[in-house]
């Protein structure tokens, strides 16, 4: 099983058993406020996504959740290359975590040599998640309006992109 590790997190493939840490991240509304879909309210939600991910076709696939301290707190990586993703517990935030986990991610991308360019489609409006893509190397490519529909806000989106 690939495993990515860094001096404070673990990064490893998604497990059933990992329901309960995974909901806590996907109910909070302040970590999906920019997410693709809405906060799950309820944990079969967060089951049927979780499902999916630890039943993606690793041919396609590189998703891992993020673990500190025995604990999920979020996840990274493409869940359909090229595309990265990525979210974190709220009570995570500000430590510098996330670009840990990119720097491990891209690393590995580059190291395995499976693909060209990494992908993100971001909010305008998620700063923080602009700045850590482009402090990794991440180059914007376009923007578009009304990208998303999430319950009643009509989203835009800045693409971005990583050649490897």
């Amino acid at each position: 099983m690939v495993e990515l590790r860094t001096p404070r997190l673990l990064l490893r493939r998604a497990r059933m058993d990992d329901l309960a840490d995974v909901h806590a991240v996907m109910s909070d509304p302040e970590v999906m406020r920019y997410w693709s879909t809405a906060p799950h309210r309820e944990i079969d939600q967060t089951e049927r996504w979780l499902r999916s991910m630890v039943d993606a076709d690793p041919a396609g696939s590189d998703d891992f959740l993020i673990e500190r301290g025995g604990r999920v707190i979020g996840k990274l990586g493409c869940w359909q290359l090229p595309e990265i993703g990525f979210q974190l517990a709220r009570d995570q935030w500000g430590q510098g975590l996330a670009s840990e986990a990119m720097a491990v991610f891209i690393a590995r991308r580059r190291s395995i040599g499976a693909s060209s360019r990494l992908t993100a489609d971001v909010d305008p409006r998620n700063l923080a998640s602009l700045e850590l893509l482009r402090r990794h190397g991440f180059v914007e490519t376009g923007r578009v309006a009304g990208t998303w529909q999430i319950g009643d806000e009509l989203c835009d989106s800045v693409y971005l992109a990583l050649d490897l």
